[in-house]
């Protein structure tokens, strides 16, 4: 799909490097000339926008943590001493904790619309597999960073999701003391936290560039879900969607900038302003709202399952909220793949979009009913969805005819063209 790269150095310097190390030709092919569907709307943006929170991230993270003292009798205090010391601690801080949501914002819309347009569909099953795995990074190093501010939502939230791991059988006990560094959550926890949250950014920065490698092999995806099939239905990457990126990202820099100024502390937890101790538990412990349909589905499972407890059982349920993302390009048995052809899809497709917002919801409510009823049914319709829908529409569904190639779909050459 990328071909070889056009580029020619124009200039002495430029041509010293190519000779030796061919960056530049490398950045021209992939993000300069690069043939990409003429179709790609403004959904396709939030890619641009999530790397560009994760450079956020990576620089403001660098900046707090020349001033962050990762020790249990500190910690609180140091991040009172980034808000009122340090030179526009406040705003790197402020910039940091917000812009972890804004990352999780855009990539949950970067997942829902794959999952719309059939992006993980082959050829593109690696690429998906990776952003998948991108997301599964996130979420730990979210948790991570949720960790250090060493408030009590911090200690009780990283008390009750590490405890989970003792439900494993045989190593549970093992993992759960080796996280603790101890016999409970402490300064050793908060050391091992610190650590893992500030490496693992790079790891995933890493991932990422596989991610854009593995889709620039296979190509764009398109709303039509045709491939391309001549230049007719590609344009260059610059200056097309280069520009188009950029305006996207200016105008979510808006949101982004409203919630840092104007509600910093809004997706925050009042509690975690206060310093932990060990000896008072919130009245009810929460994580983070983008981890919220997890946490939910992790309470779903409040029975026994045959010899499996019910603590083990909802471990695995939310594990495998997360891990059959990984197969769902061989769950879906379709061979079309945008859901603009298939209707019968695409109200499933909004039926668990809607589950997933409920979950959320649910998810931060207190463990009672009728709240765990209405959990245990939305955690069945969650998996339903990838179990039996997909699976059963693929072979029983009558699509739409797609248009014959994407200029086609442009032009409105064919009656069924979205």
């Amino acid at each position: 799909m990328a071909g070889h790269s056009t580029y020619e150095p124009q200039n002495a310097g430029a041509k010293w490097l190519e000779r030796r190390l061919p960056v530049l030709s490398l950045v021209h092919g992939s993000f300069v000339a690069f043939p990409t569907p003429k179709n790609l709307n403004y959904w396709w943006t939030f890619g641009g926008i999530a790397f560009f929170v994760l450079v956020v991230q990576l620089i403001t993270g660098i900046v707090l943590v020349m001033h962050y003292t990762p020790n249990d009798a500190l910690a609180f205090a140091s991040v009172e001493h980034i808000m009122r010391d340090v030179n526009y601690g406040w705003l790197m801080r402020y910039l940091h904790s917000n812009g972890a949501s804004m990352f999780f914002f855009a990539v949950y819309i970067h997942i829902f619309r794959g999952m719309y347009y059939g992006s993980y569909k082959e050829p593109r099953e690696l690429a998906w597999i990776l952003g998948v795995l991108l997301f599964f990074l996130m979420v730990l190093t979210a948790f991570m960073g949720y960790v250090l501010p060493w408030g009590q939502m911090s200690l009780w939230g990283a008390t009750v999701i590490t405890n989970l791991f003792s439900a494993v059988p045989v190593v549970g006990e093992a993992i759960t003391t080796w996280l603790w560094g101890g016999f409970a959550v402490g300064n050793p926890t908060l050391n091992r936290f610190f650590s893992l949250h500030y490496l693992l950014p790079f790891v995933i920065l890493g991932v990422v560039m596989l991610h854009i490698w593995a889709f620039h092999v296979a190509g764009n995806n398109n709303p039509v879900g045709v491939d391309p099939k001549s230049e007719k239905d590609t344009v260059p990457f610059h200056p097309y969607y280069t520009l188009k990126d950029l305006f996207a990202i200016v105008v979510f820099m808006i949101l982004f900038s409203w919630f840092v100024f104007y509600l910093p502390n809004y997706l925050g937890h009042a509690d975690n302003y206060i310093p932990a101790n060990p000896m008072v538990t919130p009245a009810h412990i929460v994580p983070e709202w983008f981890l919220l349909p997890f946490y939910a589905i992790l309470r779903a499972i409040t029975f026994d399952v045959g010899p499996i407890p019910s603590k083990l059982g909802g471990v695995i349920a939310m594990g495998g909220a997360i891990a059959i993302l990984f197969v769902l390009p061989w769950l879906d048995t379709s061979k079309v793949r945008s859901a603009n052809y298939r209707p019968v899809y695409r109200f499933f497709f909004w039926l668990f979009f809607f589950t997933t917002i409920m979950l959320g919801w649910l998810g931060s409510k207190p463990a009672e009913q009728p709240y765990i009823a209405w959990i245990q049914f939305f955690t069945v319709l969650y998996f339903a969805h990838f179990l039996i829908v997909l699976p059963v529409l693929g072979l029983i569904e009558t699509p739409r005819k797609v248009p014959d190639s994407i200029n086609d779909a442009v032009l409105g050459k064919s009656s069924d063209a979205a």
